[in-house]
């Protein structure tokens, strides 16, 4: 029988962790599974609960810091120096597994020893809400190369993963190391795009391998949209400089992802217009940000449509925007576009940057106003 150690950091989250440690223990039956819960100082009653459900199981340790020391560092100790398993998880004490999904995971996993991790869907939920179904009936699953699930990660820069749905070969963690502390927000992130450049990659499809609860507290809330790409880059760039060398195609890596940053930097810009947000969206910056990631940022279609929404101005632009393609129509249309042109396509890209633009125009605009902003002389009336 496979084992499965999971590492369930804690910090204030104490009236979630009993739901957490059930869903770890009492929901994957047939499995020999550990867990370790680790309180990193927190000022609630975390570190009581956490003792308290390790009295009443033997297969539960705890370990509670009297310094915080952070989330990353925390992590690190539970899989590095912890977790003894055939594979291990991560997961947050605010987060669940659905029933059986350590047993499917495990399956795939030894039945496919060159997989070094496997992820199925994720279900986000809320407390205010009742607790979503989950579908639990395996149909297959696939595996693959791991330089093919990291090129499709790079092209779109998300990995479509967010935690606690992951299974990792512990050998394969203990060997690529921990997660980076200078990515406090995008560390998984990374890491999913590191054990895929030394191993390949299982996925279940149709099925949900664990719940990842919203709430005020969750850390990504408290990152901004510029911070969030200055991380995506920092931890795209960080991979190609640890494992560049096993990448036969690390140029090209490079390239698309970049360029796939410039356009969501630019498409956060244009949605500052849309949303009437622009006295706390930094638009400057974003543009910036996407022309260091890109140069020839002002080729892509989102930049037309920027520069539009910028001519008009925000004063118009509330008159206007039930008339605005919305920008991410144009982010489906671009990623149409890429998938059909690639990302330095033939002469049809030129064609479809001028139709995008010309549609939005042309829905945007009458043709006599159209004739005053070229003029640089809009009015609104």
């Amino acid at each position: 029988m496979s084992s499965v150690s999971v590492v369930i950091p804690c910090y204030n989250y104490g009236h979630f962790l009993g739901a957490a440690v059930t869903s770890v223990l009492d929901d994957q039956i047939g499995m020999d599974v550990r867990v370790l819960i680790i309180d990193d100082a927190s000022t609630d009653d975390s570190a009581e609960v956490a003792r308290k459900l390790a009295a009443r199981d033997s297969r539960i340790d705890v370990v509670v810091h009297e310094v915080n020391r952070g989330h990353i560092a925390t992590y690190n100790e539970g899989l590095l120096e912890w977790a003894d398993g055939d594979y291990c998880v991560l997961m947050s004490a605010d987060d669940r597994l659905t029933r059986g999904s350590l047993r499917r995971a495990a399956d795939l996993l030894d039945a496919h020893p060159n997989v070094g991790f496997v992820y199925g869907n994720v279900i986000w939920f809320r407390d205010d809400l009742p607790l979503p179904v989950a579908r639990t009936g395996v149909r297959g699953w696939s595996v693959w190369s791991g330089k093919s699930w990291l090129e499709a990660r790079f092209r779109h820069a998300q990995t479509g993963i967010s935690s606690p749905e992951v299974v990792v070969r512990t050998s394969l963690q203990k060997r690529v190391g921990g997660y980076d502390p200078r990515l406090p927000h995008l560390a998984d992130t990374q890491m999913w795009l590191r054990l895929a450049a030394n191993a390949d990659v299982g996925h279940l499809p149709g099925v949900d391998q664990a719940y990842y609860r919203r709430h005020a507290q969750n850390m990504s809330t408290a990152y901004t949209p510029l911070l969030t790409l200055q991380q995506y880059h920092l931890a795209y760039e960080s991979v190609l400089e640890r494992c560049g060398d096993m990448l036969p195609n690390e140029q090209h890596l490079c390239q698309i992802v970049h360029r796939r940053l410039a356009w969501e930097a630019l498409r956060a810009a244009a949605r500052a217009y849309d949303q009437d947000r622009l006295s706390e969206t930094p638009v400057d910056e974003l543009v910036d940000f996407a022309f260091s990631c890109w140069p020839e940022a002002r080729s892509l279609p989102i930049y037309r449509s920027l520069q539009l929404r910028q001519r008009i101005g925000p004063r118009a632009m509330r008159y206007l925007q039930p008339l605005t393609v919305p920008v991410d129509v144009l982010r489906r249309a671009e990623s149409w576009w890429a998938r059909g042109s690639g990302w330095n396509g033939p002469h049809r890209s030129g064609a479809w940057r001028s139709a995008a633009t010309a549609l939005e125009e042309a829905l945007l605009v009458r043709p006599s106003e159209r004739r005053s902003l070229r003029q640089g002389g809009w009015t609104a009336g």
